[in-house]
């Protein structure tokens, strides 16, 4: 272990990682105690209201023309739904 190079100069900068440093490396649940290690992957409450999930069928026009629009395009039916309801009914 003392053979090792430190990762931190003496400026306290960590150095570039070898190929050596990176075969060092274990997987997180071998070296955490195991109070951590039973919150791997665990996600805590939500913090505010989540969205349903749910499965709809839409025409393929608006679905390709809300994905061409890029990422978060599922948000953006969402938003134009909402929008929708201020002035509809959806009964």
């Amino acid at each position: 272990m003392a053979s090792r190079k430190p990762l931190i100069d003496t400026e306290g900068e960590v150095r570039e990682l070898t190929a050596e440093d990176m075969a060092r490396f274990k997987p997180a649940g071998e070296v955490l105690p195991s109070s951590l290690r039973k919150k791997l992957g665990v996600r805590g409450p939500q913090k505010s209201p989540t969205k349903e999930r749910i499965t709809i069928r839409l025409s393929r026009e608006v679905v390709e023309q809300f994905r061409e629009s890029g990422e978060g395009w599922q948000t953006r039916v969402d938003s134009a739904l909402r929008e929708w309801l201020k002035s509809h009914s959806p009964a």
